[in-house]
């Protein structure tokens, strides 16, 4: 079964855009994927361009072989932007495969080890009353893993006080705990903003047990910063959303810097490595704690590994108000929530129906993330 034809579709779904990929072979089966790297859509569609060249013609079912060629083939191994554009060839293969033999993917790897998808909620409410009446209302609704965002997502102005911020998230984390309970799980992400200081002054401002986790408190190029920052921090730390390997995950998992390992599977390489960090985060007694803001496709493809790996702890849900009117006319079929969870797939494949005629016409729109500014005017991380 060979690679007759790759497509990429980069185009506008409601708030964003997502970047799909869709793998024909001469079989006449096709796989969809997609891809991570929100906002650079065109620059990874333009790699897969590249991958195309020399992918047609080639077996479908060489899943493991082809990835290696595509990370190490061009000499440069691995970047963001190449690991996203494998990521949704690799995705789409898996799909392919399942198709082929007619069940959902995560019987090919090794079959599903749970009943259902715990899922955990994120409230994007300011922070102060609003994010606790809002973190009790989740709570009312059955969610029982609750993360807070950086809360200025309704804010028109660009400025971001860390010192400000992180003050007012302590106090109205510290409240939210108070009214939630010790029995709900209760985090927050930072979004990559803080530096050691500002996160150490973040963690001991709380008592402890506040937390349950704490995620991307500080950028994470430099695992050094992390150790530092645990020293003086005792939250566990969920990291990895902006990894693209198992390489760069290895320090985290090896010296225990990250306690949930954040994992994106289209951005670190599809299924074929978000598996083997998985089984490397088990050896260290590490849940996966999937990184979900994407499409669809990203969705299922999730749903999948979250089924087939032992060591999970919940699945993101998209917490971005997506208009799912836009999702509606491009997929005939997609994942939707039961209650406070995903149900296992059933469907070969991905589990996933694509209206082609609806990606086909649809338009890229240029998107950039919101930009976030220090009072001083220097820039800082969205």
């Amino acid at each position: 079964m060979k690679i007759s034809d790759i497509s990429v579709f980069p185009i506008w779904a409601g708030y964003r855009n997502i970047c799909l990929v869709r793998v024909e072979t001469d079989a006449g089966i096709v796989g969809w994927g997609e891809s991570g790297l929100s906002g650079r859509e065109r620059a990874v569609a333009a790699m897969i361009g590249h991958f195309r060249e020399f992918l047609i013609g080639r077996d479908a079912r060489r899943i493991g072989a082809l990835w290696q060629e595509m990370y190490r083939g061009q000499y440069f191994e691995g970047g963001r932007t190449i690991t996203a554009a494998i990521s949704a060839i690799d995705i789409a293969l898996w799909d392919i495969a399942g198709k082929a033999h007619g069940v959902p993917v995560y019987q090919l790897l090794g079959g599903r080890q749970r009943d259902h998808i715990p899922c955990f909620i994120t409230s994007t409410a300011e922070h102060g009353d609003a994010l606790v009446a809002d973190m009790l209302d989740l709570q009312r609704q059955g969610w029982d893993c609750i993360r807070a965002t950086v809360g200025d997502g309704a804010q028109a102005s660009p400025t971001y006080d860390p010192r400000m911020a992180l003050a007012v998230a302590a106090d109205v984390l510290i409240d939210a705990r108070a009214a939630l309970g010790s029995g709900t799980i209760l985090g927050i992400d930072f979004h990559h903003r803080l530096q050691v200081a500002e996160a150490a002054s973040f963690c001991q401002r709380m008592p402890s047990g506040t937390l349950d986790f704490l995620e991307e408190p500080i950028r994470q190029q430099t695992p050094g910063a992390y150790s530092s920052l645990r020293s003086m921090c005792d939250i566990p730390f969920a990291i990895g959303e902006e990894f693209a390997s198992k390489w760069d995950f290895a320090p985290y998992l090896e010296s225990g810097l990250t306690n949930f390992a954040r994992v994106d599977i289209c951005n670190v390489g599809g299924f074929s490595e978000a598996m083997k960090i998985a089984a490397m985060a088990e050896t260290h007694y590490i849940d996966v704690m999937p990184h979900d803001p994407l499409g669809p496709v990203c969705t299922a493809a999730t749903i999948q590994m979250c089924a087939a790996i032992p060591n999970l702890s919940w699945c993101e849900v998209d917490p971005y108000g997506v208009d799912t009117s836009a999702y509606d006319r491009l997929f005939r079929v997609r994942p939707r929530l039961d209650g406070t969870r995903f149900a296992v797939p059933v469907l070969p494949g991905i589990g996933v129906e694509v209206d082609e005629a609806a990606v086909r016409a649809a338009a890229f729109e240029y998107w950039e993330p919101p930009r976030r500014y220090k009072p001083d005017g220097s820039y800082t991380n969205w």
